[in-house]
């Protein structure tokens, strides 16, 4: 949003430097992206000087030049050849010394270089009006008066004052700073001074002298207030140069002098209006309605859209004529043949409004205003303010009441401030007289007022302030954030037990899965409509494919690699940190995830292409776990809906997540080419489950000992509870259970070497004792042990070496 410096004075005296302004402007809220000097002429006069013409005399190679001598006040004089006719001795001229660039009335700027001219050296220029810019008269050169000083820069002499344009980044929230008045309401809140609004000279009748024309509101809430006034026997003709150059100022071309008032005001105000030809509207009555399915609009930009039957459009009784607070119709818009219009403000329901917007691809300054919630109660001030630039501009007659709808009038909002949130929020005390003046002159209505609190009312310009801890931030904001003191002290908690913080331990385990070669995707938390009962729907989804809240992330990271592999890009390895949607039948729930997808075939190298498998990415994960704190946690194969057999992680009660290989149904639907593993942990139970105590432990002393089984087992029994058994059984020396060796009969052999259901696995055990050697005695006795409790529980049979 552009702010005018020289506009704004109109409403707020201020005769402070611009950077000062723009410091204010981002310390209260509205930041100052960038500040654009806009010069009083082209190039500002920029290096031109005051001198004095010491000798003028005849050029000795031409008549019609003469060779000048010139102090600009630094020592010594310049020679400039000068061809006017009228320098002379004594005279008080503009200099563009050597160096400077120059603007004329017409044509390109030039470059004033040191030259020679007819064999005579020149060191500079002695300027005309229309070689600067400033007039179009070439005569001769511009002669100032006497008492200018020689030396002193011609900008200067002249007080030309350049005005600048502060272009703000404005926030969502923040529709009631989207004008000029909005913006000096918070300056003046912050230098304490008085706000000047423009007083309406205009007359308006209470009673309608236009009966014939009349207004239907179709549906009252995406159009809860609609003013209209009728103006009569205007003259369109150009904006005066003043209204011109404050538009181009904020980037808005000029085109006549109805839609230039219309968005003066608009810029002024914050209020968006817009204006019909009356004599366009047939059957002299204004419609607000919904249009129909697919109905053809031609809007002023002369395109046809196809309308939605949620659109709200503003027509006559037999067409439509305007996207009701979006854009104007082609056929109704203001031309030079307008002697009558039709003056329209309103306020239309945002999500309406952004919807429409959103949907046919038109951002205006009108729709940026009503999507963000403008001012109810500011319709009719903006239409009074319109009607009088228009009389005063334009010839217009007032030739009707304001028609008004207006059927449910809104409450100011009321809002209990008290003095003890006030400080708690804040952290710091502020005197009650200084809060009082911060909130009358952000225009809140003080009802009362005690060492308990406040009771207030809200300005309805502030349509996000709704609720105490909003009163306390734009008390704060006024007052200043670089007021508030930081103690002394810092308070903290060193508990060991304390869980770490979130966002660390996301932003950390995301820098772990970088590290191990995972790349991280980002994708909307929109998807495509499912029959999933837990999924939550849109109200106004942006297309039918983002109709839901996503109910995982694993969709979307295929399609991520879909869209990949369709432009030949290799599918590597991903993970996506994101929340997930859910509902059930009393409460809606948020699911932070983290997402693990690791291919088959990796990067390809000069050993050729390395394979994973299930075991890769479980080995990835148990490394992110060890790393992350997380330990002593459960590993279980289980069965879920929508895949296949799955590993489960688990600590107590805590569900850390699963991991397993995508169906290749799912797969294959998709157009995924390769074998796909997929990891899907719980963010917020994986935080319960580290340990935040360290514990330091004495490197083993004594040597370890391993010792290696193969064993027939069951098809069903798998390693995990294998390891689960001997870690059981010989806890006080088994420290590590590994797997080197799995067999099974050859489907397409005839002659099996293995029983029917039976496979072979070849573990080891690494055996260790912390207080000395173990001897062979100990180290059999636990084997022997372990091998009972493996033939009991799962039916094991010990292959003899």
């Amino acid at each position: 949003m552009k702010i005018l410096l020289s506009w704004l004075k109109e409403y707020i005296p201020l005769n402070l430097e611009v950077e000062e302004i723009s410091k204010t402007l981002t310390n209260i809220g509205l930041e100052v992206e960038e500040v654009k000097t806009i010069n009083a002429v082209k190039g500002g006069l920029e290096g031109l000087i005051i001198g004095k013409v010491l000798e003028a005399v005849q050029h000795p190679n031409a008549d019609r030049l003469r060779i000048t001598q010139v102090d600009i006040g630094q020592g010594s004089s310049l020679q400039i050849v000068c061809g006017a006719p009228n320098v002379a001795n004594g005279q008080k001229v503009v200099i563009a010394p050597v160096g400077t660039v120059v603007f004329p009335t017409e044509g390109e700027s030039f470059l004033i270089k040191n030259s020679k001219i007819r064999g005579e050296v020149s060191e500079g220029m002695i300027c005309a009006e229309d070689e600067i810019g400033l007039g179009s008269s070439h005569d001769g050169i511009m002669i100032l008066d006497d008492d200018a000083p020689i030396g002193t820069l011609l900008s200067k002499h002249l007080k030309l004052e350049n005005d600048f344009v502060f272009e703000i980044g404005l926030t969502p929230n923040r529709i009631d700073a989207a004008s000029h008045i909005g913006v000096a309401r918070d300056l003046a809140a912050f230098y304490k001074l008085k706000v000047y609004e423009p007083t309406i000279n205009s007359i308006f009748p209470n009673v309608n002298t236009a009966p014939e024309f009349e207004v239907e509101v179709m549906d009252r809430n995406l159009a809860p207030r609609y003013s209209t006034l009728v103006i009569e026997n205007i003259q369109v003709s150009a904006s005066p140069a003043w209204l011109q150059k404050r538009l181009l100022a904020i980037g808005i071309n000029p085109i006549n002098n109805i839609v230039d008032i219309t968005n003066y005001v608009m810029h002024e105000t914050g209020q968006p209006l817009h204006a019909f030809d009356k004599n366009q509207i047939a059957g002299n009555k204004i419609i607000v309605r919904n249009t129909v399915q697919n109905a053809e609009f031609v809007t002023l930009d002369g395109v046809s859209r196809k309308m939605q039957s949620d659109d709200l459009m503003i027509c006559n009784q037999e067409t439509m004529m305007c996207i009701a607070g979006v854009y104007g119709g082609k056929n109704s818009g203001i031309t030079s043949n307008t002697t009558s219009i039709v003056l329209e403000s309103a306020f239309f329901n945002p999500v309406s409004i952004r919807k429409t917007s959103r949907f046919h691809n038109l951002k205006t300054d009108a729709s940026f205003r009503f999507e963000r919630k403008t001012d109810i109660e500011a319709t009719i001030y903006a239409i009074k303010r319109a009607a009088d630039l228009i009389v005063e501009h334009a010839s217009g007659k007032i030739a009707s009441s304001i028609s008004d709808f207006y059927p449910d009038p809104q409450p100011a909002t009321h809002v209990s401030l008290s003095r003890k949130k006030l400080d708690n929020l804040i952290g710091q005390h502020i005197e009650r007289v200084e809060v009082s003046a911060i909130l009358i002159g952000l225009g809140f209505t003080i009802l009362t007022e005690n060492e308990l609190g406040w009771e207030l009312l809200v300005p309805t310009s502030k349509t996000d302030v709704l609720r105490e801890a909003d009163v306390v931030e734009e008390i704060l904001r006024i007052y200043g954030y670089d007021n508030i003191r930081i103690s002394g002290k810092l308070i903290a908690s060193l508990s060991p037990s304390a869980k770490p913080d979130k966002e660390k331990f996301l932003q950390k385990f995301a820098n772990d899965l970088c590290n191990v070669g995972f790349a991280e995707i980002m994708n909307l938390s929109f998807s495509a409509k499912s029959e999933d009962d837990k999924s939550i729907s849109l109200l106004n989804p942006l297309s039918v494919d983002l109709a839901i809240m996503r109910t995982s992330l694993i969709p979307g990271a295929l399609d991520t690699i879909v869209y990949n592999q369709n432009r030949r890009q290799l599918i590597n390895p991903i993970f996506e940190i994101g929340k997930i949607y859910l509902k059930d039948q009393h409460s809606y729930s948020e699911v932070n995830q983290v997402l693990m997808i690791l291919p088959e075939i990796n990067v390809a190298n000069w050993k050729g292409n390395r394979k994973n498998d299930f075991y890769s990415l479980k080995g990835i994960l148990e490394g992110l776990f060890l790393k992350a704190g997380i330990k002593n946690y459960d590993q279980q194969i289980s069965e879920v809906d929508e895949f296949e057999s799955v590993l489960r992680f688990s600590l107590g009660k805590i569900n850390l997540g699963t991991c397993g290989a995508i169906p290749s149904t799912l797969l294959k639907e998709k157009g995924i080419e390769q074998k796909l593993f997929y990891a899907l942990l719980n963010t917020d139970e994986m935080i319960k489950a580290i340990k935040t105590e360290l514990k330091f432990k004495e490197i083993a002393k004594f040597p370890s000992v391993r010792r290696d089984l193969s064993m027939l087992v069951n098809e069903e029994v798998n390693f995990e509870q294998l390891r689960s058994i001997a870690l059981q059984t010989g806890k006080r020396l088994i420290k590590e259970v590994g797997i080197f060796d799995v067999y099974r009969n050859d489907p397409k052999a005839v002659e099996k070497k293995l029983p029917e259901g039976k496979k072979s696995y070849a573990l080891s055990f690494i055996l260790e004792d912390s207080e000395k050697t173990l001897t062979d005695t100990e180290i059999d006795a636990t084997m022997n042990k372990l091998i009972a409790s493996l033939e009991k529980q799962t039916g094991a049979e010990i292959r003899k070496a």
